[in-house]
């Protein structure tokens, strides 16, 4: 019994061999999000994925989110959260809890264990050399519940990226190290700027002409029906993910993960991918198997 489960082991590893072979060399971006971050013991899993895939000689970059422990630590100083249109008005004050949350702890708890478990990484923000240059994200409209017209809401400290600079993060990975980004930019007007991460992941991507954009989220992929989880969707082209969104099959905060993948494709990522955090060693099961297990979006 011992000589057949080490079999099957074996035969896992050959499986990935051409794998290994095909992306040597070549660059991922993870988007790490979700109950990943959250468990611990998946939180390890996870961690050693990348550790995994740098050893074998990918080029990992992880751009990381947080939104619960930014509203954890907003509730604990006495903070209320607002959202518009799913997005979180940040104020000054807000912005300070933002940038200690993202990259005080969150960032500095992933680079941490990284390390600890046998891997290098270097934490950074967006600030840090430019990596990610900003700007103030114009007003958003929503309808007022009173009046029932159309009002304009200014955010605050949010932004949208202008450009992405990644000659740290590519001097990084040339000396075998994995950059671990938080979703802050910087604007020209030297203030810092909250950025979702789904955006910044898939910009990164483009910058660094990678071979992959996987985003680590909680479901397990596109599904046709999602009460049937028989319609789940292996490979999805971008044609077609526009057309679930405007039909609401796509929703929630599945829409911006799916727009980073349509981003990341249509100006030059070869593949993206959607995979379960919950599961665990979810992306080296989408990677380096031959049926994969979650969403990849790819060209029409």
């Amino acid at each position: 019994m011992m000589i057949e489960k080490l079999e099957e082991k074996a035969d896992v590893l050959i499986e990935s061999l051409p794998y290994i072979k095909t992306f040597h060399s070549k660059t991922f971006v993870i988007k790490y999000g979700g109950a990943a971050m959250v468990d611990n013991n998946l939180k390890q899993d996870i961690i050693k994925d990348f550790i995994l895939l740098r050893y074998i000689g990918i080029n990992v970059v992880v751009v990381h989110g947080g939104g619960p422990e930014i509203t954890s630590f907003l509730q604990k100083i006495g903070k209320e959260t607002t959202f518009v249109n799913g997005l979180r008005v940040t104020d000054k004050e807000t912005m300070d809890a933002v940038q200690m949350s993202l990259v005080g702890k969150t960032n500095q708890d992933i680079v941490s264990m990284i390390n600890h478990f046998g891997g290098k990484a270097v934490g950074l923000s967006g600030a840090d050399s430019n990596i990610i240059q900003a700007r103030k994200k114009m007003m958003e409209t929503v309808l007022d519940p009173e009046t029932k017209k159309e009002k304009n809401i200014d955010l605050g400290f949010v932004g949208d990226i202008e450009r992405i600079d990644s000659s740290l993060v590519n001097l990084l990975n040339q000396n075998g190290y994995i950059p671990v980004i938080a979703p802050i930019g910087v604007g020209i007007d030297g203030e810092h700027y909250n950025i979702n991460a789904d955006e910044v992941a898939s910009e990164v991507a483009v910058s660094l002409k990678a071979d992959k954009l996987i985003m680590v989220t909680d479901v397990d992929g596109i599904y046709e029906n999602p009460s049937n989880p028989a319609t789940k969707i292996e490979s999805l082209t971008i044609h077609r993910a526009k057309q679930m969104i405007e039909k609401g099959e796509i929703s929630g905060g599945m829409i911006p993960k799916v727009r980073a993948c349509i981003n990341g494709i249509s100006n030059g990522v070869k593949r993206t991918h959607i995979v379960d955090g919950r599961q665990k060693h979810s992306i080296l099961l989408e990677i380096f198997t031959d049926h994969g297990i979650g969403t990849m979006v790819v060209g029409n």
